[in-house]
Parts: structure tokens; sequence; C-alpha cells
């Protein structure tokens, strides 16, 4: 039984992690970029343990873990006094918990591992896709048998790659979704300011490691630890409408989605609040600006040959901290479900569909409420809010979150038999998901 032969578009968090768990699973791939070379880009991420236990299966878990902190707690704070609203403990009560850490990192540091880990000649820089045609007919083209003829990924030089299986990492404006759905990117209205402050200059805030929050009317700010503590990371989330018009209809439509500023911009629409974080942000010596996007949910996640992985499949606001951990189970699922399959790719993403869909749906739905949570004026809605908020942020009640099993849950689904409309000869694969 020949391998499949395995495309990967877009060399970004959710496309390296995919390039990974194949590997894991003895299976190849390419991974095409469109950018001519790698950069180290964005400022900090939060990688919860339903992600970090997959490292190891990426190779990367003694590389982050050296370059990571481990903060003790995700602390939700008033934004005008600073005074605690909730906690959700970290450190070891999440390791006992869930069996896995929960990391704070610069985004460059994990994409570099995730790179680092992969074999030489794995990523194709300078390869733009513009069109994905989805494969027709019987077993045309050379493709494997199980439905269909090989998926192509055309590029904007021209040329044309062929596979077996396509998985579509390229991001929130996706050239491979079109096959899937005729949607658009959804402004959210909302623009995020991102840097970076050393250590030094900010020492009540990394004197303890925390993931720390303010919440207030209409803007939210998060900070932590990252670069193993030398620097912290922040994120001010406000009204795009601070933002000049041009740049905001721009990038509301096809126009740029980021761009630099100045600190003095975002520490100005927090005069007023908690002092600490007034003085973080005007710490910073560089900040760029982010416009918020993301989709509604898709109807599937895959189809014939096309998977869809990452941002590109369920690209989501960030206030549950899950865009890049979603992407991580994405690939591990995908790579187990091909493994199992053998050659038949179409049955290994109908697998992959039914495992994830339902979970990535949910974790979008959850993280454009959260915003209107976070959000809310002064008022009894307010009130009522952070009476409630110290029981909604206990562990416990995040364990549908932070401790969901990825790979448990695809190893169960293959152990139970063939997906719906899967050819009986299928179940015959079922002793490999193990």
């Amino acid at each position: 039984m020949s391998a499949p032969a395995i495309g990967v578009l877009g060399a970004g968090i959710g496309g390296l992690a995919a390039a990974g768990a194949l590997r894991a699973a003895g299976l190849d791939c390419t991974v095409f970029e469109q950018a001519p070379q790698l950069e180290r880009i964005g400022a900090g991420i939060q990688v919860s343990p339903n992600a970090s236990r997959l490292f190891g299966r990426l190779g990367v878990a003694e590389t982050v873990d050296a370059v990571a902190s481990r903060p003790l707690s995700s602390d939700v704070m008033r934004w005008n006094d600073g005074r605690l609203l909730g906690r959700t403990p970290l450190g070891r009560d999440c390791v006992e918990l869930f069996g896995a850490p929960y990391y704070t990192l610069h985004r460059g540091d994990l994409h570099r591992a995730l790179l680092e880990a992969s074999p030489e000649g794995t990523v194709v820089l300078g390869r733009r896709c513009v069109a994905v045609e989805p494969g027709t007919g019987g077993n045309g083209d050379g493709g494997n048998t199980g439905g269909g003829g090989r998926v192509c990924a055309v590029f904007a030089d021209g040329s044309r790659e062929r596979f077996d299986l396509l998985v579509g990492a390229d991001g929130t404006r996706s050239v491979a979704r079109r096959v899937l759905a005729d949607d658009a990117p959804r402004f959210s209205g909302q623009v995020v300011y991102r840097g970076l402050v050393p250590a030094e200059r900010v020492p009540e805030l990394a004197s303890v490691p925390r993931v720390r929050g303010w919440i207030g009317p209409g803007r939210h700010l998060v900070c932590y630890p990252v670069s193993s503590g030398r620097s912290i990371a922040f994120s001010a989330t406000l009204p795009a409408t601070v933002l000049p018009d041009a740049v905001r209809e721009a990038g509301g439509g096809e126009g740029a989605w980021s761009g630099p500023a100045s600190p003095a911009e975002p520490a100005a629409e927090y005069r007023g609040w908690d002092p600490a974080a007034v003085a973080l942000v005007e710490a910073a010596e560089e900040v760029t600006w982010w416009l918020l996007h993301d989709r509604d949910p898709l109807p599937r996640l895959a189809a014939g040959r096309l998977a869809l992985l990452g941002d590109a499949a369920h690209p989501m606001l960030p206030f549950q901290a899950q865009g890049a951990n979603q992407a991580v189970e994405d690939a591990v699922v995908l790579a187990d479900c091909v493994r199992a399959a053998g050659s038949d790719v179409p049955a290994a993403l109908r697998r992959y569909d039914g495992l994830r869909l339902a979970r990535t749906s949910r974790v979008q739905r959850a993280s454009r409420e959260t915003a209107d949570t976070f959000h809310l004026g002064d008022g009894a809605r307010q009130l009522e809010r952070d009476q409630d908020l110290p029981g909604q942020w206990e562990l416990s009640g995040r364990a549908w979150l932070l401790g969901h099993r990825a790979e448990l849950a695809a190893a169960e689904r293959l152990l139970a038999g063939p997906p719906p409309g899967a050819p009986s000869g299928d179940r015959s694969r079922r002793s490999v998901a193990n």
C-alpha cells in the first residue's frame, strides 16, 4: 500500500503542526508557504493543556518547555482599580487535573520550535496558492483508491501540484476554504494592539508569573510573561473606531489587517484604568495593531481529499486564547485519521470532520460570547457578571476546554468503526488506530 502524497498550504503554527503530526504518524508531506522567508512575528501566545499535551507527538516538548513560562493563575480584574474578580489556578493545579502544563510564550518561539523539528526540505517558500481544484472522477490522475481523483493546488507562478490529500492551513483568508464555502471573514469591529515590555520595566507584574486581564466598558487588556519571563506580552483590545477611518475601512475588506503603531495610541485609550495596566502599555517600545476577524462555523471541515485546519477551518476571536491550540488539536486528529485509513483518504477526512466540527464550532461561539461578557459597561449587568465570575473561573469548570484529549477522542472513534458512508472494507483497518 503506497503512502498518500500530502501537501499542506501554509507554514504557520497550524501548517507546521500538521507536518509534525503527519511525520509522527509515518507520513511525509510538503508545506507550501507564500512568504519568501519566515520571520519572527507576533507577540505572546497562550498554550493550554489540550495542546501542550500533544507537543511530545510533534517533537517540540523540550524545546517549548525551555523557553516558555508556566503562569500560576489566570486572573480577571476590574478595569479601574485592579480588584480581583475571578481566578483560574494554573501551574501545578493545571498539571494535576489535566496532565499537562499551561504555557505562555512568544509566538515566534513556538513557530521556530515547530520549524526546526521539520526535516530539511519540508517547507517550500515563495509558493502562493491562488486556487484549489478538488479531484473528480474515479481514480484518475494517479490518485490512490478511495473515491475521487487527486486534488490540485494552483500557484501564482502558474505551476500545479496534485495530491492525494491537501491540507488547507492557509489562515483566515484561506484560498482552500473556497472549495467548501462561499463566505468571507467577518470583521468584529475590534482592534487589538499587541506589544512586548521588558520585565524590569514592570517589576510588579513580572515578579509573580500570572496571566492578568483587566475587563471594562468596551475594552479589555491582557498580559503575561514570555521568553522565560524576560518580557511581558500584552494584548489591548479596543473598538476599531480608535483607528483612522481609512485604515479601518480598508482592513475590514481586502486591505491590510495589521500595521505598526505608537504605544501612545493604545495608552491614551486606557486613561483612568488601573495604574498598573496603564504603566504596562506606556512601557512598550513597539506596538502593532491587528483588526480582529472570524467566520461563522462551517457545516463541514473537509470534503473529498481536502481538509481545512486551524484558522482556515475555524478562525476565531482571541478571547478564549484557543486559536493555535485548536490548530494543534486539528493536526494530531487529522494525522491519526489518515494513518488509520491507509489509502482511503476520503474516509479519513470523514472521520476527521466528525471528530472536530462540533468542538471547534463550540470554541468559536464561546470566543464571540466572551467579548460581549468582558466589555459590559458599568451597571446592573456588569455587577451580575462580577458576582458570577469567581464560580465561572474555577479550573474544573473549564475542563471542557482545557482538559480535552483530542488524541483519545480520535482513537476511540477509530476503534468504534468506520464513519458514516464508508465502505464496509474500511472496518478492517480499525486496529491501526493505536
